[in-house]
């Protein structure tokens, strides 16, 4: 059964609302939830996503003008402005973040008979490209805590067959590279992030996606940096760069790369002009809006350590900076009367204060099971192989997770410092009433 939504369906919700407008003043716990008929705490409209300027539509418009609209000038300035941003030596811009996974994972070769290490915590995508290259995904469960992959537990999940770890930056949150890196860099297999979600997110004050041997962002209509769809790989190794250039260019060599230069296999994943030039555009307001978001979710923290039964996501050691593409916290119902998550949901979107229960339980979704059942994998694994991998894949840290977590999106972290005060108001008058609410 279906126990959340879909992210994106989520953010088109949020979104519709409007553009911008001042929340009232937060509402004393005393006043009765707007679920049972009081005034909500918040009113008017949420903080639109996205935003687009004059000069982003300017930018495009100059782009349709130049007849250009292959990958060209704009995409090329695109490439050499993130590469910078990040501190990576490469950059190859591509359709979509789940573009630049699979081309990543297909420059390090990845393929049939191969197994990837990934999180259950993730949007599907991170394990369709596994799918995509006929690997089997291993999943290794997470640290409820982070909402991330659990080093602890990733040692014990490799085998010979292991061709990749690929580690998830979930909602911006910057996984533990240093240790994740240690115990790949022991065992010779190459690390690629899914850095999606994560612009401009740091460990040690080093850029999520510089850590592996590749880093994959996706620009996707909610992403902290939009164009729609679009995606692109960093990296500071040479031979990975013409080799990602040449799966999702059709096997052409990189401008600058090696004079000549095949790939056997390989894909069209290009980006266009359009979203070079929208991408160029935003990049001045990236680290402002960055900024923003990260003072008011560390405030926001502060305020709901505060109330029982909310968590807020833990930093892993070592974070430095956290993308807050999506603001994530734990739900405990046992302190709020016993009142399940989804009615605490309904009750906080009655406030004015959008949100979402967040991911399922993605090692159990249907679609994996359905490939590992083809003729194709059955062949190529066995069918022993195939009938113990639920059993192998249990994660039972984020089972738990996918029953608690809830999510605000990045837009809602855009505001005043106020909007803050209003969304912890908002929690303490639904715990004030949670027993009411429970009937």
């Amino acid at each position: 059964m279906r126990r959340g939504i879909d992210r994106r369906q989520f953010i088109a919700v949020a979104a519709a609302t409007g553009a911008s407008a001042a929340w009232s003043a937060p509402t004393v716990a005393d006043d009765k939830p707007a679920i049972l008929g009081g005034k909500p705490v918040r009113g008017g409209a949420r903080p639109a996503w996205p935003a687009p300027t004059a000069a982003e539509e300017n930018a495009v418009l100059d782009a349709v003008r130049t007849g250009r609209w292959y990958r060209s000038r704009s995409v090329e300035q695109f490439e050499d402005a993130f590469a910078k941003l990040n501190g990576a030596k490469h950059c190859i811009a591509v359709s979509s973040g789940t573009a630049a996974l699979s081309a990543a994972l297909g420059a390090i070769g990845v393929g049939p008979g191969d197994e990837v290490i990934v999180p259950p915590y993730t949007f599907l995508a991170t394990v369709s490209v596994v799918l995509m290259h006929y690997a089997l995904p291993v999943f290794v469960d997470i640290d409820r805590e982070t909402f991330l992959m659990d080093p602890g537990k990733l040692d014990a999940a490799i085998t010979p067959r292991t061709a990749a770890i690929l580690p998830v930056h979930i909602g911006g949150a910057p996984c533990d590279m240093p240790r994740i890196l240690s115990i790949a860099d022991n065992r010779s297999i190459p690390v690629v992030e899914d850095a999606c979600q994560a612009h401009l997110a740091a460990i040690q004050n080093r850029k999520a996606g510089t850590w592996g041997a590749a880093g994959c962002f996706s620009f996707q209509v909610s992403k902290n940096l939009p164009s729609g769809e679009g995606g692109a790989i960093i990296t500071n190794n040479s031979q990975m760069a013409d080799d990602c250039y040449a799966f999702h260019n059709c096997g052409r060599k990189r401008p600058g790369g090696r004079s000549e230069y095949r790939l056997g296999r390989n894909s069209n994943y290009r980006m266009t002009e359009f979203q070079g030039a929208l991408l160029l555009a935003q990049l001045d307001g990236l680290e402002a809006r960055a900024q923003t978001r990260s003072s008011n979710a560390e405030y926001l923290d502060s305020l709901l350590r505060d109330i029982p039964g909310i968590v807020p996501a833990r930093p892993c050691k070592g974070a430095t900076q956290n993308a807050y593409h999506i603001y994530m916290f734990r739900y405990q119902a046992e302190e709020f009367a016993g009142l399940p998550r989804n009615k605490f949901i309904r009750a906080l979107r009655a406030e004015g204060i959008p949100c979402s229960p967040g991911y399922e339980r993605l090692n159990e979704a249907l679609f994996i099971r359905d490939a590992l059942h083809s003729r194709h994998y059955v062949s190529v694994y066995g069918r022993k192989t195939i009938e113990s991998w639920a059993e192998r894949n249990r994660c039972p840290e984020n089972d738990k997770l996918c029953d608690e977590a809830v999510w605000f999106m990045q837009n809602l972290l855009l505001g005043p410092r106020s909007d803050m005060d209003e969304i912890a108001a908002a929690m303490r008058k639904i715990r004030a009433h949670a027993a009411a609410l429970v009937n």
